[in-house]
């Protein structure tokens, strides 16, 4: 568990793909509202160079975004993550998976 967005590094993100996800998403409050001042702005600027990273090692930038909620906003948390997953079924697995499906 993170107290903010702001924490999250470049490797876990990584090390979530590595580990098997076929996507990711980084939930943070709304822009200007962050308890810790800009912590939301740092994680969707490390989500950016993740997302970056992912398109030029060809696994697709697509696979990870980064959304912006306040507590109290439960059903669009679920039409984004309902949006997220239809996104990621239509890309269908990451060639991280296909490679170790393929080896086994």
């Amino acid at each position: 568990m993170l107290p903010c967005t702001g924490r999250i590094e470049e490797t876990l993100l990584l090390e979530a793909f590595e580990n098997g996800a076929d996507g990711v998403m980084v939930i943070g409050c709304l822009e200007g509202d962050c308890h810790y001042l800009s912590g939301n702005i740092r994680a969707r600027a490390r989500v950016a160079r993740v997302s970056g990273i992912l398109e030029s090692i060809r696994i697709g930038g697509d696979r990870i975004r980064m959304f912006n909620l306040s507590a109290g906003e439960g059903a669009k948390f679920a039409a984004y993550v309902n949006e997220f997953v239809e996104q990621i079924r239509e890309l269908g697995p990451s060639s991280i998976n296909v490679a170790r499906k393929n080896a086994a």
